[in-house]
C-alpha cells in the first residue's frame, strides 16, 4: 500500500474523528515535579513558555526549551521530571483524546514528539483560549474547545512528516480495499454480503469491523459515497439526471432524486444550478 493510498484511507477515517478535551491549564511547576513509567489513556500537549525539564515517551527522551510544543501520545509509557538546579517549566498543557474508530489518531500515525513554534503569539493565544474555555461549564464552551483543540492539532501536524504506524498498516490496507471495492461497484446494487465476501470476512464480523473503523454502518457509508459521487457528476459533467442515477446505482431516476434530497436537502437539479454545474 503506497503512501498516497494510505493517506487517502486515513483521510476517509477522519470523518469519524472525535475530539474530547479532558483538562487544560497554565502551570508553573515546582522543582519536585516528576512521575516515572506510567501509561496514560490520553494524549498530552505541553507548550513550554519558560524554564527547563525532562520528558520521555517510549524510548525517546526530550529536553524541550521555551517555544517548543511537545506531544506525548496515549498508551505509551512516559516519564517526566524537573531538571535539578535549573528553573522548572512554566507551561500550558492539556490532556485530550482524538478518537478515530476504535483507536486514537496518534495510534494511527507517527509524528515528531516536539516541534519549535514559529509564531509563539498565535500558539499562546490558542492555549490561553483553550484554558479559558475549559474553565467554563457552558455547552458553548464545550463546543468551542473542541474547535480550538483541533486547530492546535492541525498546527502541530501541518509542518511535520506524518507516517502511518507499521502495526496499523494491515488495517489501513483492508480499509483501503473496502473503499476501493465500494467505489468500483457504485453503479450496481451492492450488498453487505458482497463486500464481506470480497474482504474475506464473515458478514456479521464485517458489519462490526466496518462500524468500528468507519463509525457508521456499511449502508450509511455507501449512501454517503454515492451522494459524494453524484455531487461531483452533477457539478463537473453535463450528464443527465438519469445518467447520474445510473452511475450511482439507481435504476429509477425518482428513487435517486428522493435519495439525493434526503442526503443533501436539495433535488439534483437544484444542487446543479446552485453549485455551478
Amino acid at each position: 500500500m503506497n503512501m498516497k493510498r494510505e493517506h487517502s484511507a486515513l483521510t476517509d477515517l477522519l470523518h469519524t474523528l472525535q475530539i474530547d478535551v479532558i483538562s487544560a491549564f497554565k502551570t508553573q511547576v515546582t522543582h519536585d515535579w516528576h512521575d516515572y513509567d506510567f501509561v496514560p489513556e490520553y494524549n498530552k500537549f505541553y507548550y513550554i513558555v519558560e524554564g527547563e525539564g525532562w520528558l520521555k515517551s517510549g524510548a525517546t527522551e526530550l529536553t524541550p526549551t521555551p517555544g517548543d510544543l511537545c506531544m506525548l501520545p496515549a498508551h505509551v509509557i512516559q516519564s517526566y521530571a524537573a531538571q535539578k538546579g535549573r528553573p522548572p517549566f512554566l507551561k500550558y498543557w492539556c490532556h485530550f483524546t482524538a478518537s478515530i474508530g476504535p483507536f486514537d489518531l496518534f495510534q494511527w500515525i507517527g509524528a515528531p514528539l516536539s516541534i519549535p513554534i514559529a509564531d509563539r503569539e498565535e500558539m499562546t493565544a490558542l492555549f490561553k483560549l483553550l484554558v479559558s474555555l475549559r474553565a467554563n461549564d457552558s455547552v458553548i464552551s464545550r463546543l468551542r474547545e473542541k474547535s480550538v483543540m483541533l486547530e492546535i492539532i492541525a498546527r502541530y501536524l501541518e509542518h511535520v512528516p506524518i507516517t502511518i504506524l507499521q502495526h496499523r498498516s494491515e488495517d489501513l490496507k483492508r480499509i483501503q480495499f473496502i473503499q476501493s471495492y465500494i467505489d468500483g461497484h457504485m453503479d450496481s446494487s451492492l450488498k453487505v454480503e458482497d463486500m464481506a465476501r470480497a474482504a474475506h470476512l464473515h458478514p456479521n464480523y464485517f458489519i462490526a469491523y466496518f462500524k468500528k473503523h468507519f463509525g457508521v454502518s456499511p449502508l450509511k457509508y455507501m449512501n454517503r459515497r454515492r451522494a459524494d459521487k453524484a455531487k461531483i457528476l452533477l457539478t463537473t459533467t453535463s450528464l443527465s439526471i438519469k445518467d447520474v442515477a445510473d452511475q450511482t446505482g439507481f435504476k429509477e431516476t425518482n428513487h435517486f432524486a428522493k435519495f439525493f434530497r434526503k442526503e443533501t436537502g436539495q433535488s439534483p437539479t437544484e444542487y446543479r444550478l446552485l453549485n455551478g454545474g
